[in-house]
């Protein structure tokens, strides 16, 4: 086999990321970032190595943004492969792959269909996905194009996990269902849980917590999603950044009820909610510690509203799996914030966590077991890596 050099896409709404990877040593050969395509004052963000390019265009759309990172990969001083041939497959995020795909597969126009059809549940995002392979089969024809779901790991739940109280026929006419995301994530940081902890994956049960400006919490027993905080939306489970979380329903026909029109409520419950609504600071987390150490309550208090909700979910799904071996923090909370990982499992010694503080004060964004020596269940810090499992499936699937 020759060297196989895999391009990872993930086309958010107005943003395209990528990775280029060099697979015989599962290695990052450039990556980068678009933003603000079809607003106007695009920037482009490469970096190769130690080196970082910075440009301003003019991007329309997801398939002129792609032509640029395609140039700046083959191009004098940005590139690092010759030509565009040496890409032997590309990797796709899809946000949504409803009930139809519980893996990651080869694109083909079915799949697109498919993806298509899953609009209505992620309008934002597979709108997006779809350009991003729209204009890779248009630029590079003969490669092969990978889709890797948001959704796809927790196609592994039951139906008691997944179906809503509410009359059964909207599930059978419009698929209305618990879907949740970062299924990638999950994924990974639960079988690489499993690697650090020297335990066949199949053997354990671990609560992945996948703490960010979205965040979402899954119970994985034996390797299998089987409960999930977020979702048919990515509204609800924890406090987020923005978005408001496990919210009683009455209390959003409430605010309907005062006159609020439908845009204006998902306006309300994605962008104007969470730690943002509560502490009037920011929906940065990094902001709102900061002003609650400083004395703002209502900061204090949407912390204390994260970490709680956070617990509860941790505890309930250890119930559901009948135990835990293990708890593992990721994303750019879980990685970096000592203090939400201690609060977090504060509290959680009736069922055997137990932080060890020398092990979590202080530590970001790196691998460990931050449990104490005497935790009966292991707690850990595992850097997500979204990117590599999907170019490890994209690998799979092209050879």
């Amino acid at each position: 086999m020759h060297k196989m050099k895999i391009l990872v896409l993930n086309c958010g709404s107005s943003s395209l990321k990528y990775q280029l990877f060099d697979m015989t040593g599962e290695v990052v050969m450039a990556k980068g970032l678009v933003e603000r395509i079809g607003i106007g004052g695009s920037i482009v963000k490469h970096t190769k190595g130690e080196d970082s390019t910075v440009r301003e265009h003019d991007i329309q759309d997801h398939a002129q943004a792609i032509k640029i990172v395609l140039d700046l990969l083959t191009g004098p001083g940005t590139g690092v492969i010759a030509s565009l041939s040496e890409i032997s497959a590309v990797g796709h995020r899809v946000v949504h792959g409803g009930e139809k795909h519980a893996k990651s597969v080869l694109i083909s126009d079915d799949v697109i269909k498919g993806i298509e059809e899953c609009v209505p549940l992620a309008p934002l995002h597979n709108p997006a996905n779809l350009m991003g392979i729209t204009a890779m089969r248009k630029l590079l024809p003969g490669v092969h194009n990978v889709a890797a779901f948001d959704t796809a790991f927790h196609q592994t739940m039951p139906q008691a996990a997944y179906i809503y109280g509410i009359p059964f026929e909207y599930y059978e006419r419009d698929r209305v269902r618990r879907y949740s995301f970062h299924g990638t994530s999950h994924d990974f940081v639960s079988a690489r849980a499993a690697e650090i902890l020297g335990r066949p994956l199949d053997s354990l049960k671990i609560v992945t917590c996948h703490l960010g400006n979205g965040s979402s919490l899954a119970a994985v027993d034996c390797g299998k999603s089987v409960d999930a905080s977020m979702g048919m939306g990515t509204s609800c489970g924890v406090l987020m950044g923005t978005r408001c979380g496990d919210v009683d329903a009455s209390v959003l026909l409430h605010i309907m009820e005062q006159g609020v029109g439908a845009s204006e409520l998902s306006d309300i419950i994605h962008k104007k909610s969470g730690l943002l609504g509560v502490s009037g600071v920011s929906s940065d987390l990094r902001d709102v510690e900061k002003a609650a150490d400083k004395g703002d309550r209502r900061a204090k208090l949407a912390c204390e509203m994260l970490y709680r909700s956070v617990k509860k979910y941790i505890a309930s799904f250890a119930a559901v799996m009948g135990g835990v071996d293990a708890i593992v923090f990721t994303a750019g909370i879980g990685e970096n914030s000592d203090l939400t990982r201690k609060a977090v499992v504060s509290g959680l010694e009736f069922m055997g966590a137990k932080i060890d503080d020398a092990k979590n004060n202080g530590l970001r964004g790196k691998e460990a077991v931050i449990s104490a020596d005497d935790s009966k269940v292991k707690v850990l810090v595992v850097p997500t890596n979204e990117e590599l499992l999907i170019a490890r499936d994209t690998q799979r699937l092209a050879k």
